[in-house]
């Protein structure tokens, strides 16, 4: 089975700070088919993107801006982005893993 795993795992409310998956994929991986688990690990790669992080400028992924209703983004924590310029556009798991929980 792949995955993105790099063990260095810590959950950082609600994102692993290894491999930046959110605790419900990690918990649901082995359940999903290797689509679903490919699907993923393009969106943490970079290589299914929907714009660049308004913050690094690395290629990211939204499920809404994707045409979904909901986010990844929705299953974890809430962070504190009051120190951050508004964005258009959502950061990436990465640089929204670095703000502060709400």
């Amino acid at each position: 089975m792949k995955s993105p795993c790099i063990a260095a795992c810590k959950n950082n409310a609600g994102i692993c700070s290894g491999c930046h998956r959110t605790m419900e994929e990690i918990s649901q991986w082995r359940h999903f088919d290797e689509t679903q688990q490919q699907v993923i690990m393009d969106r943490l790669s970079g290589s299914q993107t929907t714009h660049d992080c308004p913050t690094c400028a690395k290629p990211t992924h939204c499920d809404i801006a994707a045409g979904k209703t909901e986010c990844w983004c929705f299953t974890i924590e809430k962070r504190d982005l009051s120190n951050t310029v508004k964005q258009s556009q959502c950061l990436c798991r990465q640089c929204l893993s670095e703000h502060p929980v709400a």
